[in-house]
């Protein structure tokens, strides 16, 4: 009896003991670095990552490290020289990086780190602000043939997929893609402000950045870079009005160079593990990525391929390697401009003490009066330059700064400023292809 009544606790061991044990999360805690400012792309995908990687237990913890500038090359060579040979913790990357390292010359390159995945793709959309006087992509276009420079294109880092799609639909309506006013920003948060700001014309950047945007009405979609239209999104596509353009973003996971085989073998079935899950398709039906999941030796094609197009595109574009990069950017121009005229502020400031040292005659006025007008028109021209418009702070500082020479002729100080201002403005976009905001002004320059 004794033996009969032990025989079911046994047959419960045999069975709890055959059963499988629960899976276990291949990391304690993983670090994903996200190569972008906050609200971009990058940080938007590290960020849907790091939740499906814990809600589907594939991972105990994981954390998101920004790390912005240079569309991402800042990251990469970080990534390369400071995680090399660590085992937890990947890089989003993608086709933006891939350009940016041909646009900004980078040193350090994708072959030297070690490629994991393609993960997503993504389709940009053009939009304006609700209140925007173009109301279709046909009134966008009729005005940026007219006077290309006068429209501004936001988007995120220079060279980069947005300010490729500018340069596509230039080329595709015929004009030059080095007459694109392009505006870059270092993440989506910013392009965004920007764009409804006023501080550009247009916006570039992909549909899951904007989507909260579009859905609140704030934005207007002009146009989507997809062949056919999104059942998701009341919107036409760019080559269904007449412009044959089709573009795709595409996003990927990277590790550090060195890392061991048992490592490597860790990473690449835990990103298999993560978009196999169900979380991971709820995400993507959410951000309205489309499922571009590519790995091991047909990624390492893909990669080699794709280098090639996007140089031949850049190329193109006047984007690629040995073109001559502007000499001068819309927010570094003020800041010039502010130590030229400390220069010659400080000049005029000696020449006046020295007058007045050698007539032995009291000073006529408060001697504080022309570095007020300097520092006025500098506070007025980096306060308000995107918004207004190079030519009229310009003018005004212009202006400004002559008063503080000769104050007897204001009306022909006047039309001084605005002459230089727009000689200069005309100078700089048309002949030296620098990128300067045209603001209130950008329909008749």
């Amino acid at each position: 009896m004794t033996h009969l009544a032990a025989a079911p606790r046994v047959l419960a061991a045999l069975i709890l003991g055959a059963a499988p044990a629960v899976a276990q999360p291949a990391y304690q805690h993983l670090r994903i670095i996200a190569p972008a400012a906050p609200g971009g792309g990058w940080d938007q995908t590290a960020r849907v990552m790091q939740q499906v990687l814990q809600r589907a237990r594939l991972v105990h913890t994981a954390s998101v490290e920004n790390i912005s500038g240079a569309a991402g090359t800042i990251g990469l060579a970080r990534f390369i020289g400071a995680e090399r040979g660590q085992g937890d913790v990947v890089m989003v990357s993608g086709l933006i990086m891939v350009s940016a390292i041909v646009t900004n010359g980078s040193p350090v390159t994708l072959r030297e780190v070690t490629p994991i995945a393609r993960l997503t793709g993504e389709y940009e959309v053009i939009v304006v602000p609700a209140a925007s006087p173009f109301r279709s992509l046909q009134d966008l276009i009729r005005t940026f043939k007219e006077r290309p420079e006068s429209i501004s294109w936001g988007g995120g880092s220079a060279g980069g997929s947005d300010q490729i799609l500018a340069g596509l639909v230039a080329d595709a309506v015929g004009v030059p893609p080095r007459r694109v006013n392009y505006i870059a920003f270092s993440g989506g948060g910013e392009a965004m402000s920007a764009i409804l700001g006023g501080q550009v014309s247009v916006g570039i950047n992909g549909l899951a950045e904007f989507a909260p945007q579009i859905e609140a009405g704030t934005v207007r979609v002009l146009g989507l870079s997809s062949a056919e239209r999104l059942p998701s999104l009341e919107a036409p596509t760019l080559r269904e009005q007449g412009v044959d353009v089709e573009f795709e973003n595409w996003r990927s996971l990277v590790a550090p160079p060195g890392i061991s085989q048992g490592d490597l073998a860790r990473v690449e079935n835990t990103a298999e593990a993560m978009v196999r899950s169900a979380e991971w398709r709820e995400a993507l039906e959410r951000y309205r990525w489309i499922d571009r999941y590519l790995a091991g030796e047909e990624f390492d094609r893909f990669m080699e391929a794709e280098d090639a197009r996007v140089r031949s595109v850049l190329t193109k574009l006047g984007l690629g390697p040995g073109n001559t990069a502007p000499l001068a950017t819309a927010r570094a121009y003020p800041l010039l401009v502010l130590a030229g005229l400390l220069f010659f502020g400080g000049a005029a400031l000696l020449a006046a003490i020295r007058t007045r040292g050698a007539s032995n005659r009291p000073p006529s006025g408060p001697g504080w009066r022309p570095a007020a007008l300097m520092a006025t028109g500098v506070a007025l021209d980096l306060a308000l330059m995107e918004r207004a418009g190079f030519v009229i702070t310009s003018a005004a500082l212009f202006w400004l700064t002559a008063r503080t020479f000769d104050q007897r002729h204001p009306a022909r100080d006047a039309l001084f400023a605005v002459g230089v201002s727009t000689g200069s403005y005309l100078l700089f976009v048309r002949v030296l292809n620098v990128t300067l905001p045209a603001g209130l002004l950008a329909r008749w320059l």
